[in-house]
């Protein structure tokens, strides 16, 4: 008789303890790890029949790393977006939005796509650096360059890090355009930059806003501004002529769907002109954190939601094909397009389409001084 291997997961895996103010319940290990964690007791827990004198646990803390990227203008070529560059100032978001697609790409650094992703944030310091030089190529060609289209670049620790601030005032300089998408009232820091560069027509902003409801909100989307601050930010650009739209993004059926004609109205109402949306996407680890955080904050719809997203998917939770994994198909994604197109018709949204202006770019002074003292320094060092 041979001895039997130990079991994969032991009998006494207990759940990650859920932490105040993050969205994800959990934090498994990166589909790239050959080992997986796995929380287990030693029996000195508190039975969860008996009072407990312990505080309650305390905050889990964001830790911020400095990325050392030498590049800092992303390209794609996906026929699903209208940009072919975007910049990301932070890998990882501290808004910690439960359903953000952006959650797997934590994995190829070694860390998890749940509390990993938003409590372990890589910033660049250089970003500004970095861009100035690429601008400054004589190979630069220029085109709208698109934030938000990842991470948050007004996450918290922006307040802070200043780096997309930085960043716009680049893109100011050498008159290059930018398309915003944030979930922060913090965007409004920066109406001194981008009201400038809109009388330039170089700046456009969206505001994701995806619930009205403060308490889903708060479940969803921990760390990001309350609905009613996003609106808020939506009326301030606007009042500062920054052409502004709304995402109500994600559309998650069974969840929050019932409100997109609302969040439309509410949009136009402080000043929003312009409007998209998509439904949820579920690739990868998303999926399972997903259905973890829904059994645990909406568990007398979780079986109703997650069916209705397999309506809108083939019978799975996520197509990845290009044209499908932003709108879904069947009768409910139909549906919600339909609604969309009638409340943008009534609304009187989209109506007028910003072309922002890429014939005003130039390269300032100061950067080709820059670039010419870098090669300079360059030739200098392989010399040595």
């Amino acid at each position: 008789m041979t001895p039997k291997d130990p079991p994969l997961y032991p009998d006494d895996a207990i759940p990650e303890p859920q932490h105040n103010g993050r969205g994800a319940l959990s934090n498994a290990s990166s589909r790239y790890d050959s080992e997986k964690r796995i929380r287990t007791t030693d029996g000195w827990e508190q039975p969860a029949d008996q009072p407990s004198d312990e505080d309650e646990l305390p905050p889990l803390r964001t830790t911020l790393t400095r990325d050392a990227t030498r590049t800092i203008l992303a390209r794609n070529t996906s026929p699903d977006v209208p940009f072919d560059r975007s910049i990301n100032p932070y890998r990882g978001c501290e808004h910690g939005c439960i359903y953000c697609f952006a959650r797997p790409t934590h994995a190829y650094l070694g860390l998890s796509p749940g509390l990993d992703f938003e409590t372990k944030i890589l910033f660049k310091p250089d970003a500004a650096k970095l861009l100035t030089a690429e601008l400054a190529s004589p190979k630069y060609r220029c085109d709208v360059v698109a934030m938000g289209t990842n991470t948050d670049p007004y996450q918290p620790v922006e307040r802070e890090l200043k780096v997309t601030r930085q960043i716009l005032r680049v893109l100011s300089d050498f008159n290059n355009p930018v398309g915003i998408v944030t979930k922060n009232h913090l965007v409004t820091r920066d109406i001194d930059i981008l009201a400038d560069m809109a009388k330039r027509n170089l700046a456009e902003v969206f505001l994701s806003v995806t619930t009205l409801d403060k308490d889903l909100a708060r479940a969803m989307e921990p760390r990001a501004s309350a609905p009613y601050r996003r609106l808020e930010a939506i009326r301030k650009l606007a009042e500062a002529g920054v052409p502004v739209g709304v995402m109500s993004a994600p559309m998650i059926p069974g969840l929050n769907d019932h409100e997109m004609e609302a969040i439309l109205e509410a949009s136009v109402e402080a000043g929003a002109t312009r409007a998209g949306f998509t439904v949820l996407r579920l690739p990868l680890e998303i999926k399972d954190l997903f259905d973890e955080w829904l059994r645990t904050h909406r568990p007398d719809r979780a079986e109703r939601v997650l069916s209705l997203i397999r309506q809108m998917r083939g019978g799975a939770l996520y197509q990845a094909e290009f044209g499908l994994r932003m709108r879904g198909e069947g009768p409910i994604a139909q549906l919600l397009a339909a609604r969309f197109s009638a409340a943008v018709k009534r609304l009187g949204l989209n109506r007028i389409r910003y072309r922002l202006d890429t014939l005003r770019f130039a390269v300032p002074e100061s950067a080709r001084t820059a670039l010419v003292d870098a090669k300079r320094d360059a030739r200098q060092m392989k010399l040595l």
